[in-house]
């Protein structure tokens, strides 16, 4: 999968750009599209009432309310509440996104 990513600096709170899906495999990281990041301690969700970083992990994402891509979700074996990242029915033991400069 490639289509164009990047991360805005630390004034613009590592606001999320992502453009040009191209793959088969789904493009769940669009939801997130212009979202900053929230951290335990910064919550950036633009939607209110819920800390998803504390109620999805105690991990740092690109919430919106709180997610449907989520790299840094839970492992577990199944699922019963949306916040764990699953895979052909697992969830992700391990994942790597690696953002280099232009």
């Amino acid at each position: 999968m490639r289509f164009p990513l990047w991360v805005s600096g630390e004034s613009d709170q590592y606001r999320l750009h992502i453009s040009g899906y191209s793959g088969n495999a789904g493009d769940a990281l669009d939801y997130h599209n212009g979202q900053r990041f929230s951290t335990l301690d910064r919550d950036n969700d633009p939607h209110t009432g819920l800390h998803c970083s504390q109620y999805l992990g105690q991990c740092g994402w690109w919430f919106n309310g709180c997610n449907q891509a989520y790299l840094n979700g839970p492992y577990v074996r199944t699922c019963i509440d949306y916040g764990c990242v699953t895979w052909r029915g697992d969830s992700l033991k391990s994942v790597s996104m690696k953002i280099r400069p232009q």
